[in-house]
C-alpha cells in the first residue's frame, strides 16, 4: 500500500466483511483514519437472524449489534452511499460532491436482493428480504397472513417458510428448479430437504416459473408458467443477490458478477494487474479460491466474510507481491425445521455424489461431493451434513484432497469419523460471546479442557461437560484457544466461531 498525505483507509460497506477487515487494521497497528462508509443508517449488524430468529421473536434488534473485540477508533459515515471511485487519484466520490481521498481502500458493499422480472414495485403485500427494514416488513406482513408465498427454494425462501411455519402461517415454496436448494445441495439431498418442509405442512410448486402477478385489496396472486394460481395474503421474493457494484462502473474494472480480485484479494485493473492499496473481501468479491481451481468466484458466506475481511486488511497492508493467496474452506448452516444443515467446501463444484455416513432419507447423514482430480482420482470438494456436526469434522481438513480410506488402514472414511468422535480427536466449544459477558463456556467432551481467549472473557477456567446451551447473541468471536490434555497442548490461533457461537476444532492425538 503506497502512502502520501492522508492517512487514510476507507472501508465502503459496514457489513460484516468490512467490520471485521477494520478491526484487523487496528490489530496490525494501523494508527491512521479509518472511515466507515455505509449506506444504511444502523451501524453494522449481524444479518443472519433476519430470516430466522428476529421474526420468530427470539432475537431483538438490539441482539444483532456486531462488537468488535478492539476499539475501531473509526470515523462513521452511516447512510452515506457511494457514488464513485477513481482509482488513479484515489478518492471516491461520495453524496454532495464530497471527493474524499485515500491511502487504501476496502471494498466490502456486498449485494443486494435481485428484483424478479415483472414483481410489483413498492407493494405493500410483496417484499424481499436483505436489510433489518426488510425483516421488520416481513415480520408485519407475517403478522397478518393466514397464507404466504414465497418465491424462491434458496436458503433466504426456505428459512422465511420455516419461520413462517412457527408461526401457524400456511406456506407455499415456488421455484423453477427441480429440487429446494438445487444449486446448494444438489438434486439428492435437494430432495431430502424437500420431503422436510413438506413433512412439516410446507407445500411445494417446483420446476416452474413465475408469468405474472395479481394484486387487490385481499391479497396478491402469483401467475405460474403452467397456468396455476396461488394466492396469498403476501408474498417473499427470494431468487438470489446482485454484486452492489454499481458506483464502480465508470473505473474500468471487471465487474462480472462482483469485482474481479487476484488470489490475494487485491482488486484487478483493466489490465488484469493487482491494484496496490484497493482489495475487496466478501459477498462482492469474486477470486480464484486456488484450494479448489483458478476461477474466479463469489462465496456469500457468514464465515468467508469474517476470514476474507480479515485476510484482506492483511492484504492491503502486504501489497500485492507479498500477500498469500486467500484459499479458505467455506462453510455455512441453516436450521430448518429442527433439522441443522451444515457443508464444508464447495458442493456445487462436485460432479458425484457419495453418502459418507448415516442414511439421507432417515434425514441423519454425511455426504461428499467430489470431482476428478488430474489423474482421475475423485477429490472431495464438499461435504453436506445433516444433524452429524461432529461427523463433518473429520472431512473439513481432507477438502481437496482425494477421497480415499484414512490412512490407519481402516478402510471406509465414514468408520474413522466414527472412531475419531469416540477418541474425542474433535471439539466444538460453545461458549457465550455477549459483548458483557456471562462467564458461561462449554464444551462437548467429558474431559477437562480449558480455554484462554483475547475476547471479552480474559483468563483460564475449566469448562464443564455440554448440555443444551443456546450462546449469548451479538457477534461472532475471534480467539486464541489453547486445549490441553495431559501434558500435550495444541494451540489455535484466531479462530472464529460460527453465528451460534461455536468453534470446531481438532484435539490433540490419544484425548
Amino acid at each position: 500500500m503506497t502512502s502520501e498525505a492522508t492517512d487514510r483507509i476507507a472501508v465502503v460497506g459496514t457489513g460484516l466483511a468490512g467490520l471485521s477487515a477494520a478491526e484487523r487494521l487496528r490489530e496490525l497497528g494501523w494508527r491512521g483514519e479509518i472511515t466507515m462508509i455505509g449506506e444504511e443508517p444502523h451501524r453494522p449488524y449481524n444479518r443472519t437472524p433476519l430470516s430466522k430468529q428476529l421474526p420468530t421473536g427470539d432475537r431483538r434488534p438490539p441482539d444483532l449489534a456486531l462488537t468488535t473485540h478492539t476499539d475501531l477508533d473509526a470515523s462513521w459515515r452511516p447512510g452515506t452511499r457511494a457514488l464513485g471511485l477513481d482509482t488513479e487519484r484515489r478518492e471516491l466520490l461520495l453524496p454532495g460532491g464530497e471527493q474524499l481521498p485515500f491511502d487504501g481502500l476496502i471494498i466490502a458493499s456486498g449485494v443486494e436482493a435481485r428484483h424478479l422480472p415483472g414483481t410489483p414495485l413498492h407493494s405493500e403485500r410483496v417484499w424481499m428480504l436483505r436489510t433489518l427494514a426488510d425483516a421488520h416488513n416481513i415480520d408485519a406482513a407475517l403478522a397478518k397472513a393466514r397464507h404466504v408465498a414465497v418465491i424462491g427454494g434458496g436458503f433466504i425462501g426456505c428459512e422465511i417458510a420455516c419461520t413462517a411455519r412457527t408461526r401457524a402461517v400456511e406456506v407455499t415454496i415456488i421455484d423453477a428448479g427441480p429440487t429446494l436448494l438445487h444449486r446448494a445441495l444438489g438434486p439428492a439431498l435437494g430432495a431430502v430437504v424437500g420431503d422436510l418442509h413438506r413433512d412439516n405442512g410446507v407445500r411445494l410448486h417446483l420446476g416452474v416459473g413465475v408469468r405474472g402477478w395479481e394484486e387487490n385489496k385481499h391479497g396478491v396472486t402469483v401467475v405460474l408458467d403452467d397456468g396455476e394460481q396461488v394466492r396469498a395474503d403476501a408474498a417473499v421474493v427470494g431468487v438470489g443477490t446482485v454484486p452492489r457494484t454499481d458506483w464502480l462502473w465508470h473505473t474500468g474494472l471487471d465487474l462480472t458478477d462482483g469485482v474481479l480480485c487476484a488470489p490475494t484479494t487485491h482488486v484487478l485493473d483493466s489490465g488484469g494487474y493487482a491494484i496496490d492499496g484497493i482489495v475487496a473481501a466478501g459477498d462482492i468479491a469474486r477470486w480464484p479460491n486456488l484450494r479448489f481451481d483458478d476461477v474466479p468466484r463469489r462465496v456469500e458466506h457468514w464465515i468467508n466474510a469474517i476470514e476474507m475481511g480479515r485476510h484482506a486488511a492483511e492484504a492491503l497492508f502486504a501489497g500485492p507481491g507479498n500477500s498469500a493467496p486467500f484459499a479458505p474452506v467455506p462453510r455455512f448452516w441453516s436450521h430448518q425445521h429442527g433439522v441443522r444443515i451444515q457443508s464444508v467446501g464447495m458442493p456445487a463444484l462436485g460432479t458425484d455424489l457419495t453418502t459418507l455416513d448415516g442414511d439421507p432419507a432417515g434425514r441423519r447423514t454425511v455426504a461428499g461431493y467430489t470431482r476428478p482430480g488430474p489423474d482421475g482420482t475423485p477429490l472431495l470438494v464438499g461435504a453436506v451434513a445433516l444433524d452429524s456436526p461432529r461427523t463433518l469434522l473429520a472431512y473439513r481438513d481432507r477438502i481437496g484432497h482425494p477421497l480415499a480410506a484414512y490412512p490407519d488402514g481402516a478402510g471406509q472414511p465414514e468408520a474413522a469419523a466414527r472412531r475419531a468422535n469416540r477418541r474425542g480427536e474433535n471439539l466444538a466449544v460453545t461458549r457465550c460471546c455477549h459483548p458483557q459477558g456471562c462467564g458461561d463456556s462449554r464444551d462437548r467432551i467429558t474431559d477437562h479442557v480449558r480455554l484462554r481467549d483475547q475476547g471479552p472473557h480474559h483468563g483460564r477456567r475449566r469448562l464443564p461437560t455440554v448440555r443444551d446451551h443456546s450462546p449469548c447473541p451479538g457477534r461472532p468471536l475471534s480467539a486464541r484457544l489453547t486445549i490441553t490434555s495431559g501434558d500435550s497442548e495444541r494451540t489455535v490461533t484466531e479462530a472464529t466461531s460460527d453465528a451460534d457461537g461455536h468453534f470446531c476444532i481438532p484435539l490433540p492425538p490419544g484425548t
